[in-house]
C-alpha cells in the first residue's frame, strides 16, 4: 500500500460523507448498492488498476450497502468491516473512531512472552469478546503476557474454528463485531497483555467466498488442502498482495493489536523473487518503528525452514518468531507412548531434548511419516524465536474424538509437562483451559448452511484420520453439540483438589520464570540440555553472571536412583512437583543441598524439579 493511497472499502469521511473503494479489474464499472436511510444506487469511477472508488453524501455509519457487478450481481464488499447479517448479507458502514485509553501501551518485549491460546466462541458460555474481557483479570493472575485469539476473520454461521473466514477485514458478528473487539483489546493492555491475532493468508473458507467474482484474488497454479490459494505470485498479484498488506495494516493500526500468527505459511505458495511474506515483514517492522510499539509476527509452518526467521541479511524473510511442532511431536510421543500418524518420527526421548536445546528435531534427517528428509539446521536460532507448546487447537482437534492431555497421562504427568514448556528455553504457548487441566474436548466444529458442503467437511474429517488408525468416527462437526462440549469450565479451579492444584502450579512454575530472567534469555552460549545417564531424565540449565538454575525432569514411570551432573556449590530448591502442596505424593528430597560436581538423587515417577544456585555475597 503506497504512502497516501486511500483505504479499500467504506472509510468515512465526516459530515455525512463517505468514500468507497473496491478492486475489480475485471468489472467495466461497479456501483454501490446503499441500502438505507433511502435506497439508492451510486456509480463508482474506475483507474486504469481496476480500482473503483467515489465519495457520496448522506451516508453515515451504520448504512449497509452492496457492490453490483456489472454482471447484475451483488455482493458484500472484499474489505468488509462489519457483516452484522452473516457473510451473505450486506457490509455495513463502520466509524474507525473508537475511545481508545491505552496511549500509555508499548507492547511485550519477545522475551517475555507466554501465550494463551483462545477461541472465543468457546472461552465462555457467552462466546463473545465482551465476555472473554471477564476472565482478563484471571489471566493477568495466572501470569500470562499475550493472549492469541483463533481467528476471528467473518466466517458462515455462529460455530466454526475461524480457518474459514471470508472477509479478512470482519471481526465475526456473533463475537461482537469489530467494537466488541477492540474493546476487548483496550482491556488487555489495560492489564498488560498484548493479542495476537490468529490471520489467514493462505486460503479463504468455501462458503460465503466472493473474492473471485471481483477479481483474481486466487491462483489456478497451485493447490492446497484446503483449496484454492492466494494469488500472490501471477498476474495482478501486486494488487492482491496490497489487499492483504492492508489487511494487516488495519489489525495494528485500527484495532491495536500487537501480533499476528500467520497460520500455515508453507500454503502460502509463493515464488517470486520477493516474497508477500518478505513485503509483510518489511511492512510490520517499519509500522513497529513508526508507532514505537514491540509488533511481531509469528509463523506457523510445516517444512522446518528457518529462513522464515532469518533476518533478511542471512537471506531469510525476518518473520519474528514461529511455532516448533517438534517439540510438541517429541514431547507427546515421551509422555503417551503414541505412534499413529506424524507420531510414527518420534518417541525417542532424545528427540525431546534436542527439540529443548536446538529447536527443530528434523533438520535434515529421514522422515518416515512423510517419506522423505524433512527441515534444516536451527541450532544457530535463538530459542526465543520459537513457539513451544504441550496442545494447541491443532494438536487437541486433531484427535479423533477432541481429547486434552488431561485425560489420556497422569496427573504427576501433566505437572511434568507444564513445568517443561513454561521453563524451557522457547516462548511458551498454553491452550485455554490447560492450566487447571480442563476436560472438555477441542473438536472441530462449524455451522454451514450447504448440504454438500456439510457431508465434504464430515467426509474430509473421517479421511483426515486414516493415517492415526484409531476406531470409530469423529464426532459430527455440524452438530451444535460438539461445539457446546467445547466450552470451558472455568471455576473447576476454584475447587480443592488436582484442578486447583493445577492451576497454582502453572501459576507458580510462570512467576519463577519472570522471577529469574535467565530462564527466558536468548542467549545460548548459557545453556545446556542434556541427558542423565541412559534414564529418561533431562536436565536444562542456564546461567548468567549472577544466578545458575537447573530444571530436572524423570519422565520414567518407575523410581529411579541416579547420579546428577551439578557444578559445584550450595543449590536452593525451588520447585519440587512431588510436594503436597501441588496434590503430589510426597518429596523427599532436601531444600538445600551441596554439590561437589555430582549428586545422588531419588526421583518419583514424573518428578519435576528446579535448582537455583546461591550467590555469595562478597
Amino acid at each position: 500500500m503506497k504512502t497516501g493511497e486511500p483505504e479499500l472499502g467504506a472509510t468515512p469521511l465526516g459530515n455525512g460523507r463517505c468514500r468507497f473503494r473496491v478492486w475489480a479489474p475485471y468489472m467495466d464499472g461497479v456501483d454501490v448498492h446503499i441500502l438505507s436511510p433511502k435506497n439508492r444506487l451510486e456509480s463508482l469511477t474506475r483507474d486504469r488498476h481496476g480500482y473503483h472508488e467515489g465519495i457520496y453524501d448522506d451516508v453515515e455509519p451504520g448504512v449497509n450497502y452492496l457492490f453490483r457487478l456489472n454482471s447484475g450481481q451483488e455482493r458484500p464488499d472484499p474489505a468488509s468491516r462489519f457483516q452484522p447479517q452473516g457473510v451473505h448479507g450486506p457490509s455495513q458502514v463502520v466509524d474507525p473512531a473508537f475511545p481508545w485509553t491505552d496511549d500509555h501501551w508499548r507492547g511485550i518485549a519477545r522475551h517475555r512472552t507466554i501465550i494463551y491460546e483462545l477461541h472465543v466462541g468457546t472461552f465462555t458460555d457467552s462466546g463473545t469478546f465482551d465476555a472473554a474481557i471477564d476472565r482478563l483479570d484471571d489471566l493477568a493472575s495466572l501470569g500470562i503476557t499475550a493472549i492469541e485469539l483463533m481467528p476471528v476473520a467473518q466466517f458462515p454461521g455462529e460455530r466454526n474454528w475461524g480457518y474459514d473466514g471470508v472477509y479478512p477485514f470482519a471481526a465475526q458478528n456473533s463475537y461482537g463485531g469489530p467494537r466488541g473487539l477492540k474493546r476487548l483489546v483496550n482491556a488487555c493492555h489495560h492489564l498488560g497483555l498484548a493479542v495476537i491475532l490468529d490471520v489467514v493468508y493462505n486460503h479463504l473458507g468455501p462458503e460465503g467466498n466472493y473474492l473471485r467474482d471481483f477479481g483474481p484474488y486466487f491462483s489456478n497454479r497451485y493447490h492446497t488442502p484446503w483449496g484454492q490459494p492466494i494469488n500472490f505470485d501471477g498476474n495482478y498479484s501486486d494488487h492482491v498482495r496490497r489487499f492483504f498488506i492492508e489487511n494487516a495494516r488495519y489489525w495494528i493500526t485500527e484495532c491495536h493489536i500487537d501480533a499476528l500468527r500467520l497460520d500455515a505459511v508453507h500454503a502460502i505458495l509463493d515464488f517470486s523473487a520477493r516474497t508477500f511474506l518478505q513485503e509483510l515483514a518489511e511492512t510490520v517492522s517499519i509500522l513497529a518503528e513508526d508507532m514505537g510499539r514491540h509488533i511481531h509476527l509469528i509463523a506457523e509452518s510445516a517444512l522446518n525452514d528457518t529462513r522464515l526467521i532469518r533476518s533478511p541479511d542471512l537471506g531469510g524473510f525476518g518473520l519474528d518468531a514461529q511455532w516448533n511442532d517438534d517439540l510438541h511431536h517429541a514431547l507427546h510421543a515421551v509422555i503417551t507412548g503414541e505412534r499413529r500418524g506424524y507420531y510414527c518420527d518420534f518417541g525417542r526421548f532424545d528427540q525431546l531434548l534436542k527439540a529443548l536445546r536446538d529447536g527443530f528435531v528434523y533438520d535434515g534427517q529421514y522422515s518416515e511419516y512423510r517419506n522423505r528428509r524433512h527441515g534444516n539446521s536451527s541450532r544457530s536460532i535463538p530459542p526465543h524465536r520459537f513457539v513451544g507448546f504441550a496442545q494447541n487447537h491443532d494438536q487437541i482437534g486433531n484427535r479423533l474424538q477432541g481429547d486434552r492431555l488431561s485425560t489420556i497421562v497422569s496427573f504427576e504427568a501433566l505437572k511434568m509437562v507444564a513445568g517443561i514448556i513454561l521453563l524451557s528455553p522457547s516462548l511458551p504457548l498454553l491452550f485455554m483451559g490447560e492450566e487447571y487441566g480442563e476436560t472438555a474436548p477441542f473438536p472441530y466444529f462449524v455451522s454451514h448452511a450447504d448440504p454438500g458442503l456439510i457431508e465434504a467437511v464430515r467426509r474430509g474429517r473421517r479421511e483426515e484420520f486414516a493415517s492415526f488408525g484409531w476406531d470409530g468416527d469423529p464426532p459430527d462437526p455440524q452438530n451444535p453439540e460438539t461445539f457446546h462440549r467445547a466450552k470451558l469450565k472455568p471455576d473447576k479451579r476454584l475447587i480443592a483438589g488436582p484442578h486447583s492444584h493445577l492451576w497454582e502450579f502453572y501459576r507458580s512454575l510462570i512467576a519463577y520464570r519472570h522471577r529469574l530472567g535467565v530462564l527466558a534469555s536468548p542467549d545460548q552460549s548459557c545453556m545446556a540440555v542434556f541427558r542423565v545417564g541412559r534414564l529418561r531424565i533431562g536436565c536444562i540449565r542456564r546461567w548468567n553472571d549472577i544466578k545458575e538454575v537447573c530444571v530436572l525432569f524423570h519422565a520414567g514411570d518407575s523410581p529411579v536412583s541416579t547420579p546428577v551432573p551439578l557444578p559445584e556449590g550450595l543449590w536452593k530448591k525451588e520447585m519440587d512437583s512431588t510436594e503436597f502442596c501441588w496434590g503430589g505424593p510426597g518429596s523427599t528430597l532436601a531444600d538445600v543441598i551441596h554439590s561437589d560436581g555430582e549428586i545422588t538423587i531419588k526421583l518419583k515417577p514424573y518428578a519435576f524439579l528446579v535448582w537455583c544456585k546461591q550467590i555469595t555475597e562478597r
